[in-house]
């Protein structure tokens, strides 16, 4: 926080919440100008504390808070309202985005225009449905702010355009590389699904199910093996 011991008016979002003690909560929060970080609410667990009807996940807050260390003080929470409540399969999207924001995202790492995308995913995702499209579109932010950007419109391997009408393997933090054909279950790409990819176009049924392959495989690899909790639940369901 660069030696500011006190920070008021913060843009911020809940992504998890836990208890500590009998009358506390630790929360893990998102904010604009912050980036990632826990916070002592004290006394937020009281039945009569101010605080229960304003810790609400996938809202829009604005917090302040003091101290230096890891976990600061939570001094002040409001909510700024806009935002409808998430509900149904929207519900669990928004756990997948917390839990890769909480696993992938370093501590107190500022990143204005991922928390902008996120407030705009959260927004489609509460007024137009569960477009899975939006969920990639904010993967490839999240990949973009860490370092990770996609290779997508040219060739890793020759340096040439990408073409609609062939096939490529993506090579994780190399990019596509062209294979002379597709066979099932080796996870290679029609290149058309790469340029819709670097168009940001989710709209064709084959782009939907081979852009969800490879973000998938992309964010396995840098989650370092770590579950997702939200995924588990997602295909429990489905399941039932």
């Amino acid at each position: 926080m660069s030696g500011r011991q006190r920070v008021d008016a913060a843009a911020a979002f809940l992504l998890h919440v836990h208890p500590f003690s009998e009358s506390s909560l630790i929360l893990d929060v998102f904010s604009r100008s912050h980036g990632r970080l826990a916070l002592l609410a004290r006394g937020a667990r009281r039945p009569r504390s101010a605080l229960r009807g304003v810790l609400i996940g996938f809202q829009p807050l604005e917090l302040g808070w003091f101290g230096n260390g890891e976990v600061k003080t939570l001094a002040k929470a409001e909510w700024t309202g806009g935002l409808p409540l998430l509900a149904g399969r929207c519900l669990l999207f928004g756990y997948y985005l917390n839990e890769l924001l909480m696993k992938l995202l370093p501590r107190e790492d500022a990143h204005p225009a991922l928390f902008d995308a996120y407030g705009q995913t959260l927004a489609v995702l509460a007024r137009e449905g569960a477009d899975t499209g939006v969920l990639r579109q904010f993967e490839q932010t999240l990949l973009r702010e860490l370092g990770y950007g996609l290779q997508l419109d040219r060739a890793a391997d020759s340096g040439q355009p990408v073409r609609a009408d062939r096939w490529y393997r993506y090579e994780i933090e190399r990019g596509p590389v062209e294979v002379a054909e597709r066979f099932d279950g080796d996870g290679a790409l029609s290149g058309a699904t790469l340029l819709a990819l670097a168009g940001g176009d989710y709209t064709d049924e084959r782009t939907a199910v081979e852009s969800k392959l490879l973000m998938r495989q992309l964010m396995n690899h840098y989650l370092g093996g770590q579950a997702l909790q939200s995924r588990r639940i997602f295909v429990e369901l489905l399941e039932l």
